[in-house]
């Protein structure tokens, strides 16, 4: 028997991608006379704009000058970069001391290496990652960035984030290796696995304790030269505050809206006062009020500096707009949920920590991202207040001598820097959304 085989045409066809785009841009843009027009003019003023902002930004544009009659000398209509490159080190740090950046370089890497863990697939226990770093970070952090003499409570704090930031690490290490949490890899390091659930917890608590009085023992011995708030500034403060703002206003937002819901009148009338009283004046109001009311409230002996007092501010006043988008989360959530989490005896904490809580969170990471990115960008304010925040940095360098009246570039410079913030948690949010089934998949 004979099998003929068919002999394959040639495909003259276009390749897919090439006939979607050519069909795509006729759909879209040239579909009739009057959309051609406009496609036509649209990327005319576009090829304009970016022509006039590649000649001004780059290709006439100074970057190496001593000051600006420098850049005038070399170009009358280019841009001026070498006042932004000048004051680089101010922009991102401020009047910090800078022998001593590599303090604030340290705790950043020690916040992206804490934080690493929750996007590595198979780490054990990521909602203790995150409850650590807000716990016990900041004041590690805060340790770093201000120095000076530890009390005893700023002692135990630091210990106590010396060993969460090992345990986090080592936690990471088990997780990949042998598939277990760290725990779980102590127990059967002593081989506890069979021992009852309280020989095991008392197991890993004795461990805690021994590791916990090394670390106290050890991180007394050494101590950081102080530098006052006062020579924070640039970025570095910016993130400071809004970081702080972001990590203490969600579970105070959390709380403001379970209180809001609460059946217990006087709770849900101070939570609703509180609630309604930040979100009805703007942020600019809460900090001066807070700048010059919360020393009185303060017992007597008792400062908080400026920077503490406007951290505080802008807790409150984000946590009020944060209560609102989770009471709306909550609201969405059906009768049924609830009902059917009492029946199976979850107390009303169990019912929201375990079953409503993580729903709603899943519809409001819109406007919770939204909400922080706001919170960014107010924090712009503080410079009105004698904060020099990176607004502030930027408009100080049109007052420096060598570049009075250079205004034009740093706040171009600025607004990119924010540009790349917001525009990366926008993306991260939207990857989020679509990883817990709570957007739309294309």
């Amino acid at each position: 028997m004979t099998i003929v085989r068919a002999q394959k045409t040639p495909d003259r066809t276009p390749p897919l991608s090439e006939t979607s785009i050519l069909g795509w841009m006729q759909k879209n843009l040239f579909s009739s006379f009057f959309n051609s027009i406009l496609t036509i003019i649209t990327l005319y003023i576009v090829y304009i704009t970016v022509s006039g902002i590649y000649i001004w930004g780059i290709a006439d544009a100074t970057f190496v000058a001593e000051n600006r009659r420098e850049c005038y000398n070399n170009s009358l209509t280019g841009a001026c970069w070498a006042g932004v490159i000048d004051w680089f080190d101010n922009i991102f740090y401020g009047r910090y001391p800078r022998e001593e950046i590599w303090r604030v370089n340290f705790g950043g890497l020690l916040l992206v290496l804490w934080m690493a863990p929750l996007w590595i697939s198979k780490v054990k226990g990521k909602i203790f990652i995150g409850i650590s770093v807000i716990l016990f970070y900041p004041f590690l952090a805060g340790y770093l960035f201000s120095g000076g003499e530890k009390g005893l409570f700023m002692q135990v704090m630091v210990s106590g984030a010396i060993i969460a930031f090992i345990a986090n690490m080592l936690n990471v290490l088990t997780s990949r290796i042998k598939g277990q949490s760290l725990s779980k890899f102590l127990i059967s390091l002593f081989r506890q696995s069979n021992a009852s659930d309280k020989s095991q917890r008392n197991l890993i608590l004795g461990v805690l304790v021994i590791s916990f009085a090394a670390v106290f023992f050890w991180q007394t011995g050494w101590s950081l030269e102080g530098v006052v708030w006062t020579k924070w500034g640039g970025m570095f403060l910016t993130l400071v505050i809004s970081g702080v703002g972001i990590a203490a206003s969600m579970p105070l937002g959390v709380f403001l809206a379970l209180g809001r819901q609460s059946k217990l009148p006087v709770v849900k009338v101070l939570s609703t006062s509180f609630i309604e009283v930040f979100r009805s004046v703007p942020l600019i109001t809460v900090l001066f009020m807070a700048t010059t009311m919360f020393p009185l409230f303060m017992p007597e002996g008792f400062v908080l500096n400026k920077l503490v007092q406007v951290i505080l501010a802008i807790i409150l006043f984000n946590a009020c707009y944060m209560a609102e988008n989770v009471r709306a989360g909550l609201q969405a959530i059906p009768k049924g949920q609830s009902e059917g989490a009492h029946t199976i005896g979850l107390s009303y904490w169990g019912t929201m920590g375990l079953i409503i809580m993580p729903q709603a969170l899943k519809h409001m990471i819109p406007n919770i991202v939204g909400n922080f990115i706001g919170l960014l960008k107010n924090t712009t304010l503080v410079s009105i207040i004698g904060l020099f925040d990176i607004l502030g940095m930027l408009r100080s360098i049109s007052k420096d001598a060598p570049w009075i009246g250079l205004h034009k570039e740093p706040l171009i410079f600025g607004a990119i820097i924010f540009f790349i913030v917001c525009f990366s948690m926008s993306k991260y949010s939207r990857h989020l959304e679509v990883k817990l089934s709570a957007g739309n998949k294309h």
